[in-house]
């Protein structure tokens, strides 16, 4: 816990700071997926499971919204729900996350279904939901902050997955490349917003932690990927089963 008052550099160092530690860039499933050393069944897991979590983005972007306080925040939030729900149909991340689900084999109708999400997937994702619905605004905001070090692990991801994998093209992964350009816009406002609004010991303690609990969801949905379909005979009663498994 901080003892003193950080300085608005000292803050965004101690940000920055967890995510060097923290970030599920690091984990082992993320560093296999990059890597080219899972089958395609467990890409396919990967991505029917962050589907969840790329659906319930704009869900939880909206109930921030409603509690910003001015129009100009509003706006700037709006955003964020226009950037992954689109303008219309066929539209936005959410769109194209599913057009990689395609691409992968995947049926449209199961992966929006979530039928054959693992529970802890479930867990998590609705546990970042609930946080930033009930949190303060300033907590709330802080938990997005993992966008500061996307632009990592997609670059990363994009070039490893397209090296790696021959079922796997670049329109497949279409989704990331707005990402690129996205998440930085969105992590530079919530960054200033945060050195602005942490003004006391407690309130920048409670921004580390939110960024803390954010890359905990994070990295739980990849240890609950891992231990369902990297490690054998785990994946529970009515998860997604790949064929090689079935």
């Amino acid at each position: 816990m901080t003892n003193r008052l950080l300085s608005p550099a000292e803050l965004e160092a101690a940000l920055r700071a967890i995510g060097a530690e923290r970030y599920h860039n690091l984990h082992p499933f993320h560093r296999a997926l990059h890597d080219g050393k899972l089958t395609k069944g467990q890409v396919q897991a990967w991505a029917l499971n962050r589907y969840y979590y790329q659906a319930s983005i704009p869900a939880k972007d909206a109930t921030l919204l409603a509690r910003l306080p001015t129009a100009e925040l509003r706006r700037e939030w709006r955003r964020r729900l226009i950037d992954h729900d689109g303008t219309e149909p066929g539209t936005g991340g959410v769109a194209r996350w599913l057009k990689l689900t395609d691409g992968l084999g995947l049926d449209r109708a199961y992966v929006e279904s979530l039928d054959g999400l693992l529970p802890g997937t479930r867990f998590a994702v609705e546990a970042y939901v609930h946080f930033v619905r009930e949190r303060s605004i300033l907590e709330a905001i802080a938990s997005s902050l993992t966008e500061l070090f996307s632009p990592t692990i997609i670059s990363e991801r994009v070039s490893g997955m397209l090296r790696n994998y021959d079922f796997v093209t670049e329109e497949t992964l279409a989704y990331f490349t707005p990402r690129l350009t996205q998440a930085p816009q969105d992590s530079a406002f919530a960054l200033a917003y945060v050195k602005e609004h942490a003004r006391t010991v407690e309130q920048q303690q409670a921004v580390l932690n939110a960024l803390k609990f954010k890359c905990g969801v994070l990295w739980s949905m990849l240890d609950e990927l891992d231990y369902a379909y990297v490690s054998p005979g785990n994946i529970p009663p009515g998860a997604f089963r790949p064929q090689e498994d079935a």
